[in-house]
């Protein structure tokens, strides 16, 4: 009590809302005098016109990433606005319904459906926001449990994140790339990946359907199938 990163007259919820809206600050704090520190122990650093430098030739790295993300930006807001993203998930919810296919197929094809999107809409919470409201409904109504339709979810939306331009950190492991290679760009970057992505994606899809043939539970009280 008292301490100036806890608020004693708020409520229980709100008690440490000090400490979280300062997290930020306190993370820069913590890097720069750990940064200077070991800068100026190993002599790279010696006077703060050095450090300055450095945090100059770091924004300058980021700046190809803040271009990308402003394109992207504007692609997603119109994406949004279009809602073209909330008549694919219900376009497809309906097809899935009316299919009548075993639990283990609709799975596999939840995930096709959901890595397709996520070549689309790079934030996951978005494309759950989109389809929650219809796919886990609709599962619950086809004996499926809400545990079970956001792990295949999961499982469609991680395998493509490495190959879609839309993940935020896209931009980001492009630079990195071109610190080694100057005319690395967008399509080598996708092209590394999808073999990885499309591994990921057969390992996730062939995984789920043992998972649902065994009626693995997916952790305490979680199970696979689900009762109205």
């Amino acid at each position: 009590p008292g301490s100036p990163l806890i608020d004693g007259s708020a409520n229980p919820e709100a008690r440490l809302n000090p400490l979280f809206r300062s997290l930020v600050a306190g993370f820069f704090i913590l890097f720069l005098v750990t940064g200077w520190a070991y800068g100026t122990a190993s002599g790279s650093v010696q006077s703060h016109r050095d450090i300055v430098r450095m945090m100059s030739q770091s924004m300058s790295d980021l700046s190809y990433y803040l271009v990308l993300a402003f394109a992207a930006a504007h692609f997603v807001a119109m994406f949004n606005w279009s809602n073209m993203g909330l008549i694919f998930a219900i376009k497809g919810a309906a097809i899935l319904q009316g299919s009548s296919l075993p639990d283990s197929v609709l799975l596999a094809f939840i995930i096709l459906f959901g890595a397709s999107i996520n070549l689309f809409v790079g934030s996951a919470s978005a494309k759950w926001a989109l389809l929650a409201p219809v796919l886990v409904p609709m599962l619950m109504l086809l004996g499926l449990s809400p545990e079970m339709s956001t792990a295949a979810y999961r499982v469609g939306d991680g395998a493509t994140n490495i190959i879609t331009p839309l993940m935020p950190y896209f931009p980001l492991i492009l630079v990195f790339c071109q610190r080694w290679q100057k005319d690395f760009g967008l399509g080598s970057l996708a092209a590394t990946m999808l073999p990885y992505s499309l591994l990921l994606l057969i390992s996730g899809i062939v995984m789920t359907v043992v998972w649902v043939m065994f009626g693995i539970p997916l952790g305490p009280g979680a199970t696979v199938e689900f009762t109205l």
